[in-house]
């Protein structure tokens, strides 16, 4: 072992013994102030309790030490908020005091944490790239102009469906969805696509898929690094390392795209300003108040790419896995889009607000499975009064939205997908019912809402308008695999694969 880790080694033991010392001595004194949780063991806490799924385990730990709970991990405390109730208090009524966040080892990665919109703590920056993000990227205005991109990509997924369909070909449905998602928003960030069906494309699926998926597992991964943060410097479980190498491939790409930009700007006098959000970034020189350096640019466009394609390409795997495994739903959403939509109609960003019970489709898939199953992390600024006990300062805390959508205290037979539940309420997920919160709440709610929105609803609604599904492989409906691999987002641990028949509305 050489010198310096011999040192990080000796500094870590007696850390560890200090802090364990420390805890004994002001035990009784905190014991009654801290919510209830899991006695820790010595030093590392509650780390062992974690499992593959800590979703699942907060929320059965929940069920014991009630809705707001204490879980040490290693250095770090961490309370764990499971009801509506409690996520009302924690993100709009004390969210003063909620809204930064705790930093994991993996964001510092290309010093992410310094830039992103998603990381930085409330601060100039913050509100400058949240202006941004609301009147360049995600306001109506911005969203009805750029419509015809989603469109055109739309069209291209029903093509590729449709000839699938003619050639009675199998396929994995995540897989084109992310295709379609990904050259949406690039087109809507760029003006292009970065994935092509050639053979001679400079990038292909499997390195946006791997960067994208990599950053959001790395960034979900329970971390020793965080939980003993003198070990950072080791980066023992290579988190960082490997978070590094994915987000520099997308910066890389990003900024050689930046680059080009500037450089056909500046040598065309009568260069087309395209309608995107880079033009319109680059268009703000000059305008202190909007204007971004290279690297405010890059982190931000790592930002709206990962958590845009991600979160949006595996809801609606989740919807149309839920659909597919629930016949008689599937009926009711295709009844409903016939009835709805004109025989030579196109479906449109503008169907939406007509199809009530796709909406609810919809909000039961975010109810049952949650892209992001704790939102990100916040941290508290303050000690804290929740329910009598004491949000320690610094305390990490997370929301489990996951455990608030499986509750049956708030819903009925909450492990059945039963969309006709949202027809007989009036509860949305745009941050003001506190039982349904994808997106979060208060002022980290997710800026892309409005696109997310938008995209999920037509996306589903025209392939179940256009097609028929069937699982491939002869598999059952009721023997269909739900299981969710862990991460920043829950994915499906098995992709779903389907052939698709063509409808013909004539």
């Amino acid at each position: 072992m050489d010198y310096q880790k011999l040192v990080i080694l000796i500094s870590f033991v007696s850390a560890s013994i200090l802090i364990f010392i420390l805890r004994k001595l002001n035990q009784t004194q905190n014991s009654t102030k801290l919510p209830p949780g899991p006695n820790p063991l010595p030093i590392i806490g509650n780390i062992l309790e974690l499992g593959k799924n800590p979703h699942k385990t907060f929320t059965k730990l929940s069920k014991i030490y009630g809705p707001i709970m204490t879980i040490k991990l290693g250095n770090i405390t961490t309370i764990v908020i499971s009801s509506p109730q409690l996520a009302k208090q924690l993100l709009q009524e004390n969210s003063k005091f909620f809204s930064n966040r705790t930093i994991p080892h993996a964001v510092h990665a290309t010093q992410h944490y310094k830039f992103s919109v998603a990381w930085l703590p409330l601060s100039t920056p913050w509100t400058k790239l949240r202006k941004i993000c609301a009147t360049k990227v995600f306001s109506p205005k911005m969203l009805d102009s750029t419509k015809i991109i989603r469109e055109k990509k739309l069209q291209d997924l029903l093509d590729y469906v449709n000839e699938k369909s003619k050639k009675g070909e199998v396929f994995d449905i995540g897989k084109v969805v992310f295709t379609t998602v990904l050259n949406s928003i690039s087109n809507t960030l760029f003006s292009k696509d970065l994935i092509h069906s050639t053979s001679d494309e400079k990038y292909d699926h499997q390195l946006f898929e791997n960067a994208i998926f990599g950053i959001m597992e790395e960034a979900g991964r329970p971390n020793v690094s965080d939980f003993f943060p003198i070990l950072r410097l080791l980066d023992p479980q290579r988190v960082l390392g490997k978070m590094t190498t994915h987000m520099k491939k997308l910066c890389d790409i990003f900024d050689e795209i930046i680059e080009e930009r500037i450089c056909l700007r500046a040598s065309k006098g009568d260069y087309e300003v395209y309608n995107n959000v880079l033009d319109s970034l680059l268009n703000n020189t000059g305008d202190i108040s909007l204007e971004l350096t290279r690297d405010e640019m890059l982190h931000l466009f790592l930002d709206l790419f990962v958590a845009g394609i991600d979160t949006t390409s595996t809801t609606i795997e989740w919807i149309m896995a839920e659909l597919l495994r629930n016949p008689e739903i599937l009926r009711k959403v295709r009844k409903e889009l016939c009835e709805t939509i004109g025989k030579d109609e196109t479906i449109e960003e503008s169907h939406i607000s007509k199809l009530p019970f796709l909406q609810a489709v919809v909000k039961e898939s975010f109810r049952m499975h949650p892209p992001i199953p704790f939102l990100l992390p916040h941290k508290c600024d303050e000690i804290v009064d929740i329910l009598g006990f004491n949000v320690p300062k610094n305390a990490q805390v997370l929301v489990n939205i996951w455990a608030m959508g499986r509750d049956p205290t708030i819903w009925d037979n909450p492990n059945m997908f039963m969309p006709e539940r949202f027809l007989e309420c009036d509860i949305n997920y745009k941050g003001n019912n506190f039982e349904l919160l994808p997106f979060g709440a208060g002022k980290r709610i997710c800026a892309g809402l409005p696109l997310a929105h938008r995209s999920v609803h037509l996306i589903v609604a025209s392939l179940l308008y256009n097609f028929e599904f069937n699982l491939a492989d002869g598999l059952m409906p009721e023997h269909m695999n739900m299981e969710e691999h862990f991460g920043l987002t829950l994915k499906r641990v098995l992709p779903l694969r389907v052939q698709a028949t063509s409808i013909n509305h004539d």
